[in-house]
This record gives structure tokens, C-alpha cells and sequence, in this order.
């Protein structure tokens, strides 16, 4: 058994730490176990790679980080010497292992002879993406797992422009590594070894970065007095920069003291992610006792941003459609009536995302152009329209609660998004609104939209048989009706109608009901879940929900 055979090698290889020896020869006697750890190599997603923490190949772990990074590295190599001069920027946020994973990483590349600039402690990830570009370096590294559970962490490659390595250069680097046969031998120094080949990152690099995001804001001079925030960054990296945004512009921000220190546990918040209820349990009662107007939250590694809003003593919280929509609404109007919006001003979503943000670009004059899930998409385009010249980028988000405004980062941005945000409730409040009246505004112009996302998780080697098996199912035999209403067209993003329209392979399918209404689905790249994405058109909320259960009755019969 292949499997066995890893285990055994890991068990016996002289380079191995005691640490990891003593964590595998713990499971001897679980073949099952063993199995899991060691039957394929953990693979890089549409987020890079992300995996439980743990000992073997199908886990993370500083052995996995160094392989991966070695692949990396011969890339770079591959290069030339000024890419290796430029080097990589490695930041980290408050993960079990992320501090000594970004020092694997940096060691390695110097074992390379290529320079690392590496964070001095944990940074959100748009400011590593920030600092590529504003150091002109190579690429970047992010050691993070996002908003999962604490067993978990991850690494997401960025490459020269900040951007997260789309498939022709990632492919190039897969490739690289999978070249590698033995990641227990690959070789990194420490970071004292490593003299001056790494180059440590700290308060200089942070305040370009907040200048930046403080210089996006549409009306500076705004009163903000009359609007109190309630914030949490989940226990991550959100806390100093969002913090020291809003301060610097004169917010007045209730900090949700219990998660704003670093914890590799999450220990004070039942789940770190904004699209969770449970990530605003404690806000809730902060926002109560202070009588705030609104929340925010940014998952641990500062791309995403949760709200929610004040209604009648109440707090209801606001899908990431509902927050890009009211911030479009908000960007537009503004940079419209001031006469900075560009004739050829272009926003970009993604195929899984609500179509009521692209109703308010139509109002304003802005094209839409959709891209495939995960922001690297974006990214992309924004770089090819910067090299063309006929578009101008004014705003990009995905319906997973993250956006970006500034394209000085080429990644979600959650620092940025929490400031306009922030903005744009107390420009309304001092009108007598909420964010959900202006989204209700919204509804009342373009008609009602209701969105709704569900994960079926299937873990482990069964697990991923079952995801294959339910995505191949409904692409071969497809839902015809949802109830009364039509489905007129799948789009298969595996096929070549889709290729020819400029879209990357990916395993989703999309299906359009003849109301406007759409269905999407597709296996996580990060994560081993089914997601179901559905999109309501109704007159009215009822209706759209009514629709809503019929449509997951349709399209989830076999989950």
C-alpha cells in the first residue's frame, strides 16, 4: 500500500524532527488515520493550499511548507537573478504554526539565495499585497486559512502585482513542486543564518499602507460624530490597522475587547467567519449595551468584511451582496456627483455573485464583467485593462463578504472596505438613513434579490468521491424546472462554450431560470465542501423566499 509505504518513510527519515516522529508513531495502530494523512499530497486550491495541521503529506506542516516553498524558489530561480534580487514579501496572521511556517518559508527561499522580506509579526493580507507592489518585489507569500476552524492553516502565493497566482503561472509552480520527491529534505536556513538575505518588515511599511487606505475616503471632512461602531477582527489581524484607520478619520469605534488580542484558538468567538452567525454573538452585546449603530467584523486575516445594522433596537445583518450593492451605491453616487467617476469606469464581480450590484453600475453608467470565483480572477482583470488603457477599475467584490476598492492592493481588502463602509453610514445616518434603508432604496428601484449559500461538507477520501459524484450527477442530468419556473440554460465552466468566452476551466455549473433567477454550484478549492449558490428575482421578500425553498428542493435532492 502506497500510503503505508509514505508513513513508514516518514517515520524512518534521519531528518525528521522528534516532535513529528513521536505525532506519527502515535498513530501506528490506525490504519485509517494513516490512510487520510498519506494518500495524495495536499493540493493547491483557488486560495492556494490549505489543509488540517498535522504530520504527512495530505497535511500542513513546516515539511510541506518547505516543499512547497522549494518549488517555489526553482520557479523564481528559473526567473533569473533579478527576480531573485526582488525577492518575496512573507506575512502571517495568528494561526497555530503561522509564526514559524513564514520563518520555514523565509528560510528556504534564502537557502536559495533569494531575499525575503518577512513581517515582523502578523499583518493582514492585503497589506502583503500592498507591500509587493510597493517594494516592486517578485511575489509574496501568505501564510493564513482565512476563517476556518483553528486545526487548520494555509499558504496563498501572490505574484509581482500583488495579485494571487492565476493558472498559468501557478500551474508553472505545481509543476516545480511535484518535482520535489522528498520534502524532508529540503533544506532552510534559520533567520539568523540567513543574514541579510532576509529583510525584517515593520511600522514603515504599515504606514504607507494606511495612508493609502485613508486616501481613498470620498468626503474626509464628513462629521462622524453622530454614528457609533461596533468592531471585532475575530481575534486576528484586522485589530491594529482597522482600528487606526477609523481613529485617524475620527470614528467613534467600540472595540470588542474579548477578540481583539491574537489567539491561535479563536478562544473568545464561537466561529472567526462574517458569514456566520456565530462570529457576532459577543458584538451583538456590545452593540446593545452601547446602543451602536452598527457592526463590523473582519475575518482573521482582514479580506473579508461582515456587517450589520440597527433596525427598530434590533441588529440585522447584511449578506456580502447587500454590503458591495449599498457600497456601489454609496462609491458611484459619490464620485458621480463630484465629478470623478470615469466614462470607461468597469466593475467586477464573480459568476456565484448577486446581479443587484450590476444593477447599480447599469444606473451609473459602469460596466460589469464577471470572473470565476476567487478574487486572483479579479486581480487579473484589473491588470489587463491597466495594460490596454480602455478601462478604469473602480470597484471589484465577491459575494463571500469581500471587496476591494483601491487597486493599490490587488486582493480583497478588508482594512479598506471597513472604512468606506464606516463612511458611507454616517454619510446616510446624517440624512436620517441606515445602510438598510439605502439598501431597500435599492430594492425598490431594481426589484428584490435574495441570496442564500449552503455548504454540504464531505471529508476525508469518501467525502471527495461524494462532491464528484454530486457535481457530475447535475451536470449529466440537470434539473429542468424549479417548481413552475423554467432552468433555459447550465453554463459548464469545464466546457469550451465557456473557454471560448474567456473563462478559465473550473468545475461549476450555473443555471439559469427563466425569472432571472440562477443557481451555482461547485466544490470549494480550499475547503472538502459542496457549495450551492442560489439567486432570487421576486417582487417582494416573501415571494422570494417561497421561490428560494423551491429551488433548494430542485437543485439538492441528493445532498
Amino acid at each position: 500500500m502506497e500510503y503505508y509505504s509514505k508513513y513508514q518513510k516518514w517515520c524512518e527519515n534521519a531528518n525528521i524532527d522528534e516532535a513529528t516522529r513521536e505525532e506519527l508513531l502515535s498513530i501506528a495502530d490506525d490504519d485509517k488515520e494513516i490512510k487520510e494523512r498519506f494518500y495524495c499530497d495536499l493540493a493547491f486550491g483557488t486560495g492556494g493550499l490549505r489543509g488540517v495541521i498535522g504530520a504527512g503529506t495530505n497535511r500542513i506542516n513546516k515539511y510541506i511548507v518547505r516543499k512547497t516553498t522549494q518549488g517555489y524558489a526553482n520557479y523564481i530561480k528559473n526567473c533569473g537573478k533579478e527576480a531573485m534580487e526582488r525577492g518575496v514579501v512573507i506575512a502571517h496572521d495568528n494561526r497555530r504554526f503561522s509564526i514559524e511556517f513564514s520563518e520555514e518559508t523565509a528560510g528556504v527561499l534564502a537557502a536559495n539565495g533569494i531575499r525575503a522580506y518577512l513581517f515582523d509579526s502578523l499583518r493582514p493580507t492585503p497589506e502583503l499585497s500592498f507591500a509587493v507592489r510597493e517594494l516592486g518585489a517578485f511575489g509574496g507569500v501568505v501564510i493564513t486559512a482565512s476563517h476556518n476552524p483553528p486545526e487548520y492553516n494555509g499558504y496563498k502565493l501572490y505574484d509581482e502585482r500583488g495579485c494571487q497566482l492565476v493558472s498559468e503561472i501557478n500551474d508553472v509552480v505545481i509543476a516545480e513542486i511535484a518535482k520535489i520527491d522528498d520534502p524532508l529534505s529540503v533544506k532552510a536556513l534559520t533567520v539568523a543564518e540567513a543574514g541579510d538575505l532576509i529583510v525584517t518588515l515593520g511600522a514603515d511599511m504599515d504606514e504607507k499602507y494606511y495612508k493609502m487606505v485613508m486616501s481613498i475616503t470620498l468626503n474626509p471632512e464628513m462629521d462622524k460624530s453622530g454614528i457609533k461602531i461596533v468592531y471585532s477582527p475575530q481575534h486576528g489581524t484586522g485589530n491594529v490597522p482597522v482600528r487606526t484607520v477609523l481613529d485617524r478619520l475620527g470614528y467613534n469605534v467600540v472595540p470588542v475587547e474579548e477578540q481583539c488580542f491574537p489567539n491561535t484558538e479563536f478562544v473568545n468567538t464561537p466561529n472567526p467567519n462574517p458569514e456566520t452567525d456565530a462570529a457576532y454573538e459577543m458584538a451583538f452585546k456590545y452593540a446593545k449595551d452601547t446602543d451602536a449603530d452598527i457592526i463590523i467584523t473582519t475575518d482573521p486575516d482582514c479580506d473579508r468584511l461582515g456587517v450589520a445594522v440597527k433596525r427598530n433596537g434590533e441588529y440585522v445583518r447584511m449578506t456580502g451582496n447587500q454590503s458591495a450593492a449599498v457600497l456601489l451605491e454609496y462609491i458611484l453616487s459619490q464620485r458621480a456627483e463630484k465629478g470623478t467617476l470615469p466614462e470607461n469606469g468597469v466593475m467586477f464581480n464573480t459568476v456565484v455573485t448577486s446581479n443587484l450590484g450590476d444593477k447599480v453600475c447599469e444606473k451609473y453608467g459602469v460596466s460589469v464583467e464577471k470572473t470565476l470565483t476567487g478574487f486572483k480572477y479579479i486581480g487579473e482583470k484589473v491588470y489587463r485593462h491597466e495594460l490596454a488603457g480602455d478601462k478604469t477599475f473602480v470597484f471589484g467584490y465577491e459575494e463571500s463578504y469581500g471587496c476591494l476598492i483601491s487597486d493599490c492592493v490587488r486582493d480583497k481588502d478588508g482594512v479598506q472596505a471597513s472604512m468606506m463602509l464606516c463612511e458611507a453610514a454616517a454619510y446616510y445616518n446624517a440624512k436620517g438613513k441606515t445602510l438598510l434603508d439605502v439598501l431597500e432604496d435599492i430594492y425598490a428601484e431594481h426589484g428584490f434579490f435574495l441570496d442564500a449559500l449552503d455548504n454540504f461538507a464531505f471529508k476525508g477520501i469518501d467525502g471527495a468521491e461524494k462532491i464528484t459524484a454530486l457535481v457530475n450527477g447535475l451536470r449529466n442530468d440537470p434539473p429542468k424546472k424549479a417548481g413552475d419556473v423554467d432552468v433555459v440554460e447550465m453554463e459548464d465552466y469545464m466546457s469550451e462554450e465557456m473557454a471560448a468566452k474567456g473563462f478559465p476551466a473550473s468545475n461549476v455549473l450555473r443555471f439559469l431560470l427563466s425569472d432571472g433567477s440562477w443557481v451555482a454550484v461547485r466544490p470549494s478549492g480550499t475547503e472538502p465542501k459542496c457549495k450551492f449558490y442560489f439567486s432570487v428575482v421576486a417582487p417582494d421578500k416573501e415571494q422570494a423566499k417561497a421561490k428560494l425553498a423551491i429551488m433548494k428542493a430542485a437543485f439538492e435532492a441528493n445532498c
